[in-house]
């Protein structure tokens, strides 16, 4: 009856991982790849295996991958981008609250394969552990389908975030801006606030940024900073849309 029940199990967890796939849209070709990618060290001590079959080289392999795919889709997107910015802003995407979120919309914490006492304790909530995971994957799809499908993925689950502006609290489109203007020799930036309203405790700003008198963006904020900010960011994109006409 015991045999049954865990044959079953297996069964389950077989039609999950095909599930998965086709979710995805990406058909592994070595499937003890992907559930590598999801297996955690205390399912592999709990069942006597070997070490090396657990998901940790794997989440080192990915680690590197997904620095270097998203390192250079920055790289291409924000050509005014200084080192410094750019390293900030992919930390921002690959840091582990990130990976979490992006972990939880692709459902990975059901495939996970645990140990009971991990199981027990909330391992498959864990916020470190989906992380891991997540990077375990992307060493494994790297692995099995090389990095165009990788980058296929991301196109997909993190770069639309990436240009919804889900990581602008932490770049600097000011430094962009005078950056921009100061190469092309074009003349003065200047920033203005034109409103605040609302009450003390939850004002919203409107700033406009202009460039020798002519209006290039308006933004609102929080603080006058955070709208000057999306002011900024209003004024490369129209930039950047004259540059291409």
């Amino acid at each position: 009856m015991r045999k049954n029940g865990k044959e079953k199990n297996v069964r389950a967890k077989e039609n999950q991982f095909k599930d998965f796939q086709e979710n995805i849209g990406i058909s592994f070709e070595d499937e003890r790849l992907l559930k590598q990618a999801f297996t955690h060290s205390s399912y592999v001590n709990e069942h006597r295996r070997k070490p090396s079959e657990d998901n940790e080289r794997l989440e080192f392999l990915g680690d590197a991958v997904l620095e270097l795919t998203v390192s250079q889709f920055l790289f291409k997107k924000y050509p005014l981008m200084s080192e410094g910015e750019l390293t900030k802003l992919r930390a921002a995407i690959v840091c582990e609250p990130s990976l979490v979120t992006l972990a939880n919309e692709l459902s990975f914490g059901s495939l996970i394969l645990l140990g009971k006492g991990e199981e027990m304790t909330g391992g498959r909530e864990r916020p470190a552990l989906l992380a891991d995971v997540f990077e375990a994957f992307i060493g494994a799809l790297f692995l099995d389908k090389g990095i165009e499908v990788v980058i296929g993925l991301l196109e997909k689950v993190v770069f639309p975030k990436i240009n919804a502006g889900a990581f602008s609290h932490v770049m600097d489109f000011k430094s962009q801006l005078q950056e921009l203007i100061q190469r092309n020799g074009t003349g003065v930036i200047e920033y203005r606030v034109l409103q605040e309203k609302g009450p003390a405790h939850n004002k919203e700003f409107v700033s406009r940024v202009s460039l020798n008198g002519n209006e290039l963006g308006i933004g609102t904020g929080k603080s006058k900073k955070e709208a000057e900010q999306h002011a900024a960011q209003m004024a490369l994109a129209v930039l950047k849309e004259k540059t291409t006409l």
